[in-house]
């Protein structure tokens, strides 16, 4: 399809009928994905600061025909929020639509609209004595309504579930100007088909999501953070089953970390705390949010001495205050800031069934080793199967050298995973880096339908046109 550029000549056509806060600079951010993988030619950046504003906007790009790209926090890693090359884009930015509507912390509710950046929204919680559960490392900079057009997932999945789970109800804009008033905050409404969770993980495809009615959670009475070494997957799988005998949903995240990723953050950044030296080859971190009366660190302890018992971990540290809670954090949601220092040839968001995931490891390290001389570094939300399996060069190498052989190594890593039962895109999305997956793995019928669907809202084609699906 041929699009028009979004020049100056259209941009002219929109001053009268827009805020002049609604012009913004073409910075390069808005062009340019962080990872430098792609970018796209500079064009109009419109920030819009209502419903209204967006309703004019989509309607004058689907009238001239200019591709319009969503933008949230620009903090994608699937190239979704880069036009790639072509016409110059119209990027919408949600920015200025970043208000909290209303809280009802009576219902567990929150409205908010999509330009509210995740840490905002969590902080508005809080001081309803509520808990918005989703967090992400990139908490202060994603904004709502990227994170509801990835359908993010992140590191409390396994008691609060993603983001389709936390939402009850869109409000969003066609491309033709209509407005879905889905901004409902029932809990049971069957009603007919599904529009929100069909529009939630669209990633700006289908429509522009300007306002989201999003569940809340009573904050926990008592939390508490364990990092134990265990001894293989196998263990830690075993580990996340005695947690949840023991303490059921009150296990809010249980990551896997690779010691790999401990040895990264010793290259690359010193200073952050790691509670084990030399680093153990497998770890996992217990998040736990447990009832009013209940010590998380007798818990934890008791939880520790069962599994030495079984032989499933041999050291461990139990946080014993929020400070070191948070240290314990912090050493987990820095481990992707040290892989992009290191520099990743590859980088793996796939989920598999909980049981398949130590004989994916297992044959992933045979399979890789196979390759050439790469350092893997397999970390996760290991309580849902969502595995982040990262190549890196060898020490003292650079990249550079090995990402010719990139799509190679791709290709390779999902086919064992599909063959294993599992995604080859858990939670960052398909984007553009993997159109040409969804093509090979997808079922036909699936695919049909979902382009069927894309024809449905947008005939024109203008929704960020080449994410998710090809042509």
């Amino acid at each position: 399809m041929t699009y028009a550029p979004a020049d100056t000549a259209f941009a002219d056509s929109l001053r009268d009928r827009l805020s002049p806060k609604a012009f913004r600079a073409a910075e390069p951010r808005y062009f340019e994905e962080p990872r430098g993988r792609w970018s796209s030619p500079a064009g109009l950046v419109l920030a819009p600061g209502d419903v209204e504003e967006v309703r004019t906007i989509l309607m004058a790009a689907n009238a001239a025909k200019v591709r319009v790209l969503p933008y949230g926090g620009g903090t994608g890693l699937v190239g979704g929020q880069v036009a790639g090359p072509g016409a110059a884009p119209l990027i919408l930015s949600m920015e200025r639509m970043n208000r909290i509507r209303a809280t009802y912390p009576e219902e567990n509710v929150i409205v908010a609209e999509a330009g509210v950046i995740l840490q905002d929204l969590q902080e508005a919680a809080l001081a309803a004595d509520r808990l918005f559960p989703m967090s992400l490392a990139a908490k202060g900079t994603a904004r709502i309504g990227g994170t509801l057009g990835t359908n993010a997932g992140g590191v409390n999945v396994l008691r609060y579930g993603n983001m389709r789970d936390l939402c009850l109800g869109l409000e969003a804009v066609l491309p033709d100007g209509r407005v879905l008033n889905g901004l409902t905050r029932l809990r049971k409404d069957n009603t007919g088909y599904d529009l929100r969770n069909l529009l939630i993980g669209s990633e700006g495809t289908l429509a522009v999501t300007t306002a989201a009615a999003l569940k809340l959670a009573p904050i926990p009475a008592e939390q508490g953070t364990a990092m134990l070494v265990v001894e293989s997957p196998e263990a830690a799988l075993s580990l996340l089953s005695m947690a949840r005998g023991r303490l059921g949903d009150g296990v809010s995240a249980f990551e896997l970390i690779d010691g790999t990723g401990f040895e990264f953050l010793a290259e690359t950044m010193p200073q952050v705390k790691r509670p084990f030296s030399p680093a153990p080859k497998w770890m996992v971190l217990i998040d736990v949010g447990l009832a009013r009366g209940t010590d998380p660190e007798e818990a934890l302890t008791a939880l520790f001495e069962e599994a030495a018992e079984a032989g499933l971990v041999s050291d461990g540290v139990i946080a014993q205050s929020e400070g070191q809670r948070a240290e314990l954090w912090d050493t987990r949601e820095t481990i992707p800031l040290a892989n992009r220092e290191i520099g990743g040839v590859c980088s793996h968001d796939v989920s598999l069934p909980l049981s398949a995931i130590p004989e994916f490891i297992r044959r992933g390290e045979q399979l890789v080793a196979g390759l050439g001389p790469f350092r893997i570094n397999c970390f996760g939300h290991l309580g849902d199967g969502n595995l982040h399996y990262n190549l890196f060069p060898p020490k003292g190498e650079s990249k550079d050298a090995y990402l010719p052989r990139s799509e190679e190594i791709y290709a390779a890593v999902h086919d064992l995973v599909v063959s294993l039962g599992g995604s080859f895109s858990a939670e960052h999305g398909v984007g553009r880096l993997k159109v040409a997956e969804l093509e090979r793995y997808g079922d036909p019928v699936r695919l049909e339908l979902m382009r069927g669907i894309k024809r449905l809202f947008d005939p024109q084609g203008i929704m960020n046109p080449g994410a998710v699906l090809a042509g």
